[in-house]
């Protein structure tokens, strides 16, 4: 797939993509390219950069550069966590419940629940969150 950037003869710019070059020169020759401002057919190949792409290396350090940054995010959001919120294990839906249904005080909680109930509270109406839980590094 290519992008270009095309200009008509009344000098609005947009971008369409084509198959390759052969596609885009076939389709303008047919009068198949239109502005989409004032369906021109008129329409030539507007200057534009060349588009540079990274090497196999840099994308991988550019990934796991992003992951690293995710991975610190949800640790942060796991400490967060920890710190204001009770810890209920396996009992958080029914736990869930008594604080939606006004059985129990409010409080923070978080545990473990299948995604069966997960799913459940959430149709009930239940606030609840699915965290993605990353095991600690020191454990």
């Amino acid at each position: 797939m290519i992008k270009y950037e095309l200009k008509c003869r009344k000098d609005h710019v947009f971008e369409a993509w084509f198959y390759d070059s052969a596609t885009y020169d076939k389709q303008a020759a047919d009068g198949k390219v239109v502005c989409p401002v004032c369906n021109s057919r008129k329409v030539d190949k507007a200057p534009m950069a060349p588009r540079i792409g990274k090497s196999k290396g840099e994308v991988a350090k550019a990934e796991a550069k992003e992951a690293a940054k995710v991975r610190q995010a949800l640790t942060e959001l796991r400490d967060h966590v920890e710190k204001n919120a009770d810890y209920v294990g396996d009992q958080f839906a029914e736990e869930a419940r008594k604080i939606h249904y006004g059985e129990t005080d409010k409080r923070n909680i978080y545990g473990e629940a299948s995604p069966d109930e997960a799913r459940e509270l959430a149709e009930e109406g239940v606030d609840v969150a699915v965290i993605p839980w990353l095991p600690r590094e020191d454990a």
